[in-house]
């Protein structure tokens, strides 16, 4: 049923979240477009593994928090694979751990650059190429948000979690904008995930010290939050609208 809705974009799609969600969608038979901000390496794997299979996918370089990287992977994207037919809006970081008193203005710049600018500029890029409105034949947008959003992770990146209550926002406005237009958008907010992203934070052994207050006592893996991804990207999701689905195992 995917097969001829045209190419998915995932941003970050390299590693983590990103990179599971581009395995499952080729499997559901989206040609997939891995969209990646410097780890060549970490992206070819992805393609490769997608070819292997039997599946078709394009790597493009860019950083999301940058316009014209933007507008070159989107052209790329469509250059390589055809007619965009969904977006998966995944590109994130947090900056390290930290409380509110000690971050610096470098860390609040990148992360929201990445997380909110660069998720605006990639749903507008998506909407201009997808809206029905302006000669698009119509598709998803998935946006990744966090559970962080709502629980504001005092003590470790309330930065992250803001620019994750940003996201929520584009989500429902959004949705809302463009709900005549073909298009549906919708975002899933993870919880608890093991990725490489605590690493990166500074802590790679964050998912031991957290996973006991999960209610169902674990992480999840970044392939169960593809999972929930796929669907919202599936015919099975689609009276799904401006909604984000909570994948944080109860907490």
């Amino acid at each position: 049923m995917t097969a001829d809705r045209g190419a998915l974009l995932v941003t970050g799609g390299g590693r983590g979240i990103g990179a599971a969600t581009a395995r499952a969608a080729a499997r559901a038979g989206w040609t997939v477009c891995i969209g990646y901000a410097g780890n060549h390496a970490a992206a070819a794997r992805v393609v490769a593994d997608i070819t292997d299979a039997g599946g078709r996918a394009e790597a493009v370089q860019g950083d999301v928090a940058v316009e014209a990287d933007v507008l070159r992977v989107f052209d790329e994207c469509e250059r390589r694979l055809g007619p965009l037919g969904g977006l998966v809006n995944n590109a994130g970081i947090t900056g390290p751990i930290g409380r509110v008193a000690d971050v610096s203005a470098a860390t609040l710049d990148a992360v929201f650059r990445t997380n909110v600018l660069g998720a605006f500029l990639c749903a507008r890029e998506a909407v201009r190429r997808m809206s029905t409105a302006r000669g698009g034949r119509g598709g998803v947008i998935v946006n990744v948000s966090s559970g962080a959003a709502t629980r504001g992770s005092a003590n470790e990146f309330v930065w992250y979690a803001a620019s994750k209550g940003a996201v929520d926002s584009l989500t429902v406005g959004l949705a809302r904008e463009v709900a005549g237009e073909g298009i549906r958008v919708l975002g899933i907010a993870p919880g608890l995930t093991e990725t490489e992203l605590h690493a990166a934070a500074g802590e790679p052994g964050r998912v031991a010290r957290m996973q006991g207050l999960v209610p169902l006592g674990r992480a999840a893996s970044a392939e169960e939050v593809a999972g929930q991804i796929l669907f919202l990207l599936s015919d099975a999701a689609a009276y799904c609208h401006g909604a984000t689905l909570r994948a944080t195992g109860g907490l």
